[in-house]
C-alpha cells in the first residue's frame, strides 16, 4: 500500500489540471494482477473515472468510491513538500492525505489483494468495485459520466463506502447543495450625478439581505437535524464583484451564493421564495429604469445523502469496523449521487479528519490508514464468504 499511496501522492491533480496520468498508473497496476480497468473519460481525454471489478460477474458486489482531484496549494504555507509523501511522527502529510488519496491508495490495495486470492484458488462469492472520480472538489462533476455508465449496467453494485474521512466512524448523510449565481442589473453612469444612475451593486447588496433575511428565518423557524454540527439548512454568500472603478456607477454585478439543505428542506422552494424577494427589490425601480432585473441562476447542484441508520449497508458497514453509532458529516460527497440517481445503498466510511483537509501540512495518521486496512480486509474476508 505505501508505495501505491507514493505514487498517488505524486500525481499534481489539483481540479484544474488533468488526472490521466494518475488513472493510467492505476489501471496499469491493475492489469498487472489481471484487473481490468475502463476508463472513461471526459472530452478533453486530460481526465477521467475509473471502475473495475474483482469477483463473478452478474452479481450485486460492494463499491469502494473515492476522487483523485484536490484542492489547490497556492497561498498556503506548507513545510512538508505537498506533492510528495512524507511520513513523520506517525502521520502521512501530503495534498490529499486524508481527502483522500490515502483511501484511493488502500481502496486500490484492497484490489490487489482480492485479485491475489482469486488467483490463489479462493474466489470472491460477491465482488469488489472500485470506483475512482474526477473534479469532486468542484461540485462532484466529474463522477456523473460514471453514474451514467452504472445506470445501464445490467447489474448494479449491492452497497458503495464513500472512503471520504470520517475518523473511520460510519457516516449516513450529509446535506446536499445548490450553487447559485444573481445577476443584477442597472443603469451605469458618472459617480458625480450617482443618483440618477442604478448602482448594480447596491442591488445585489439589497438582494444579499434578502439571502441572510432568508437564513435567519430558516434558522428559526426551520427543520433541524441534531445529527449535524449545524443543525439546519444554511444560505450563504461566498462572491460579490462589479464595477470598473469609483468613479463610474456599476450596470452589472453578480452575486455567488449557495444552499447546503437538510433533506427534510426542499431547495427549489427557498430559491424561488429569493427570486420573490428579487422582483420586489427591482419592481419598484422599474418606472424609471426598465432595466432594472436581478436574475438568479443555477450552477451547478449535487443531492443530499440520508441512508436510514438501519439499512443493511450501515449494519453490514459497521459490522466491518466494530462501530456501534452513526454519525452525518458536514461536507458534501459523492454519495448522493450513487444513492439518489442509482438507488446503491451508501454510507461514507475512511480514514482522517476533514479537519486536516484542505489545509497546508495536510496529514492523515498511520493509525487511521490501519484502521481502514483493516476495514477493507474485512470485507475481503465478507466477500470470499458471500454476504
Amino acid at each position: 500500500m505505501r508505495a501505491i499511496f507514493d505514487r498517488l501522492m505524486a500525481f499534481d491533480t489539483v481540479s484544474a489540471k488533468p488526472n490521466m496520468d494518475l488513472m493510467l498508473y492505476v489501471q496499469g497496476l491493475l492489469a498487472e494482477a489481471d484487473i481490468a480497468a475502463q476508463l472513461i473519460p471526459d472530452a478533453t481525454g486530460g481526465k477521467a473515472n475509473l471502475f473495475a471489478t474483482v469477483g463473478p460477474a452478474g452479481v450485486p458486489g460492494v463499491m469502494l468510491s473515492g476522487h483523485t482531484d484536490v484542492v489547490p496549494v497556492e497561498g498556503q504555507s506548507w513545510t512538508k513538500p505537498p506533492f510528495a509523501l512524507t511520513e513523520e511522527d506517525g502521520r502521512f502529510y501530503g495534498r490529499g492525505a486524508t481527502d483522500m488519496k490515502g483511501f484511493c491508495a488502500l481502496a486500490i490495495d484492497a484490489m490487489l489483494k482480492a485479485a491475489a486470492l482469486e488467483q490463489a484458488g479462493r474466489p470472491l462469492a460477491v465482488p469488489l468495485h472500485l470506483a475512482l472520480s474526477y473534479d469532486e472538489e468542484i461540485g462532484c462533476m466529474g463522477v456523473r459520466s460514471l453514474v451514467d455508465m452504472l445506470a445501464q449496467a445490467p447489474v448494479k453494485p449491492r452497497f458503495c463506502i464513500v472512503g471520504e474521512p470520517t475518523g473511520m466512524q460510519v457516516a449516513t448523510g450529509h446535506k446536499g447543495k445548490v450553487a447559485l449565481r444573481a445577476t443584477c442589473t442597472g443603469r451605469e453612469g458618472h459617480s458625480a450625478l450617482a443618483p440618477l444612475a442604478l448602482n448594480a451593486l447596491h442591488l445585489a447588496a439589497d438582494f444579499l439581505n434578502a439571502v441572510r433575511a432568508l437564513q435567519a428565518r430558516v434558522a428559526a423557524e426551520g427543520v433541524r437535524d441534531g445529527d449535524y454540527d449545524v443543525p439546519y439548512t444554511t444560505l450563504h454568500v461566498g462572491k460579490m464583484q462589479g464595477g470598473v472603478q469609483v468613479n463610474i456607477v456599476p450596470n452589472t454585478a453578480t452575486l455567488d451564493f449557495e444552499i447546503r439543505s437538510l433533506a427534510e428542506d426542499d431547495p427549489e422552494t427557498l430559491i424561488a421564495d429569493l427570486r420573490v424577494a428579487a422582483e420586489a427589490i427591482v419592481a419598484p425601480l422599474r418606472a424609471e429604469y426598465p432595466e432594472a432585473a436581478i436574475r438568479v441562476d443555477r450552477l451547478w447542484d449535487y443531492p443530499g445523502l440520508g441512508t436510514p441508520s438501519e439499512a443493511a449497508v450501515v449494519n453490514f458497514v459497521k459490522g466491518l469496523t466494530g462501530a456501534n453509532g452513526t454519525m452525518k458529516v458536514a461536507f458534501g460527497t459523492e454519495g448522493g449521487l450513487f444513492s439518489e440517481r442509482l438507488g446503491i445503498p451508501t454510507v461514507i466510511c475512511g480514514p482522517g479528519s476533514m479537519a486536516q483537509g484542505h489545509k497546508p501540512d495536510e496529514y492523515v495518521s498511520v493509525e487511521q490508514m490501519a484502521r481502514c486496512a483493516a476495514m477493507l480486509d474485512a470485507l475481503i474476508l465478507q466477500l470470499e464468504q458471500g454476504i
